[in-house]
């Protein structure tokens, strides 16, 4: 099985992030991240839950986009979705919800995919993470970002890097002083260092985008 966050030192994991002079000061900072499978509306986390949650997020804020999985989940019992659930719910309901029309297809899609086996939930925990993204990008509506986010929060893999997304791009022109956020490739290149735990590095660019919201660094003070 492929190593989870959960099973890794997290002391060593700080101690080795601590040594590139960027993110000291953000680990010296903010809080050391908590890696759970629990959810901020009680609902059990799993496979089919944690895609669903990746595809409602997609290219929304995070409170945006939580507040439409709320609407969501109050659809199914005990605001646990499955597959049969998924496809047994109208789609005026998804919409109501404030679901795009190709949200809501792309969920629907997903439900069969689980259904028909076309995704091997079992499988998942198992393969290394390039073999995870490249089974998952195969669904409608799940591309690379929607993988990386499955790895990141449900598998918990400790080294991954989502170049697709914006807060992390927006933090890496922070933490480097850059004009522009870097291509994939740059940041590739500046996040070596910090292998093999980009996962936690990336935990603390999040928070730092966070911060830098309006409203939130007033919050702070």
């Amino acid at each position: 099985m492929a190593a989870l966050i959960t099973e890794i030192d997290l002391a060593s994991a700080l101690r080795h992030l601590r040594k590139d002079p960027h993110l000291a000061p953000l680990i010296k900072r903010y809080p050391k991240p908590v890696f759970s499978r629990a959810t901020s509306h009680g609902t059990p986390r799993d496979p089919f839950y944690a895609l669903v949650e990746s595809i409602v997020f997609q290219q929304l804020s995070g409170k945006a986009a939580d507040t439409i999985l709320g609407r969501l989940l109050s659809s199914f019992p005990r605001k646990h979705p499955t597959p049969k659930a998924m496809l047994a719910l109208p789609e005026e309901e998804l919409r109501a919800a404030g679901l795009s029309h190709a949200k809501a297809a792309y969920l629907r899609d997903l439900a069969e995919k689980f259904l028909d086996g076309t995704i091997n939930a079992k499988g998942l925990a198992e393969w290394d993470d390039e073999t995870v993204r490249q089974h998952l990008i195969a669904v409608k509506g799940i591309g690379r970002w929607s993988a990386d986010m499955f790895l990141m929060f449900y598998l918990h893999r400790p080294d991954v890097l989502p170049t697709g997304d914006l807060a992390i791009r927006k933090g890496f022109q922070v933490l480097f002083g850059m004009r522009t956020p870097p291509s994939p490739a740059r940041m590739e290149a500046l996040a070596r260092p910090w292998q093999p735990y980009r996962t936690v590095a990336c935990r603390y660019l999040w928070d730092q985008f966070d911060m830098t919201l309006p409203g939130n660094a007033a919050a702070k003070k």
